[in-house]
């Protein structure tokens, strides 16, 4: 069974050195698929380690498992960005450019949305980008308004649902406040229907509106309003949208994510406070 005392021996010994599979079902007397199991789901759900496999898809592939440092987030430029990030507050604090500008051009793509009512935007293949994750779903959003969008017919709040039954784990950094408790309660509802605990969300303000497939897919959100321009600067809503594919980027962007949530409060306990004071005020 694999429980907090489980999770601490095998991170304790992956962060002293690189280790295979093999040696973590030694040490905890499993048989290899247990143990392969066991790490995927401190991978997914803690981000303080990750896999790789050389030479796949032959007799001799070899699957490591290593900490992930995440009180480190890159260093020089990496590390800057992240500062960025760590210190904005709203969605305007920080654009994906600043990101978006580094990545090897053969390994992005950038499009963009107009309108003039900032409601009518509907994210280009949102739904079928969610749909396709196998392993996991991080999101970095604000008051997860996003649940609401249906997009061709399909309410992204039921893809969410289908993959939390197909045993895809889910986890948001969102803003939790009055205005973010109707899509919480949405979300948490989930688990729910489903019967097991597939969606996390904690609180953390933070600008960056992005999602990230996997581990090989990265999308970020830049919205500007023509409000924030001189006038006959800008005369619609416009949305520009950047997606990744550099597994380096994708990777750095995933400890961004890991890095925030360790510390950020959950939202089960977030919503209990806030429910508190509003009973007071009435």
């Amino acid at each position: 069974m694999l429980d907090q005392k489980t999770i601490r021996k095998v991170t304790d010994f992956v962060k002293t050195k690189p280790r295979t599979v093999q040696e973590v079902a030694f040490l905890l007397q499993k048989n290899w698929r247990t143990a392969d199991r066991y790490l995927d789901k401190i991978e997914q759900d803690t981000g303080s380690i990750a896999m790789r496999t050389f030479r796949e898809g032959t007799r001799g592939a070899l699957k490591i498992v290593y900490w992930q440092a995440l009180e480190h987030v890159g260093v020089g430029l990496q590390q800057r960005l992240f500062s960025m990030i760590e210190h904005g507050r709203t969605k305007y604090d920080f654009s994906p450019l600043e990101i978006y500008q580094y990545v090897d051009a053969k390994k992005k793509r950038a499009f963009l949305e107009e309108q003039f009512d900032e409601q009518e935007m509907i994210e280009h293949e949102l739904a079928s980008h969610l749909q396709s994750a196998q392993k996991q779903l991080l999101f970095f959003s604000g008051n997860l308004s996003f649940v609401n969008v249906v997009q061709d017919g399909v309410r992204l709040i039921d893809v969410l649902e289908e993959l939390a039954k197909n045993n895809v784990p889910i986890k948001f950094l969102a803003r939790i406040d009055v205005t973010a408790l109707k899509n919480l309660k949405k979300l948490l509802a989930i688990n729910d229907k489903v019967g097991k605990d597939m969606i996390e969300v904690r609180h953390a303000v933070q600008p960056l509106r992005s999602f990230i497939v996997d581990n090989r897919f990265l999308r970020l959100k830049e919205t500007q309003k023509p409000e924030h321009f001189k006038p006959d600067e800008l005369d619609k809503h416009t949305c520009i949208f950047y997606e990744i594919y550099d597994q380096e980027w994708i990777e750095w962007m995933q400890k961004v994510f890991w890095n925030l949530f360790r510390t950020a409060v959950p939202a089960q306990k977030r919503l209990e406070n806030i429910e508190a004071i509003q009973k007071l005020v009435r």
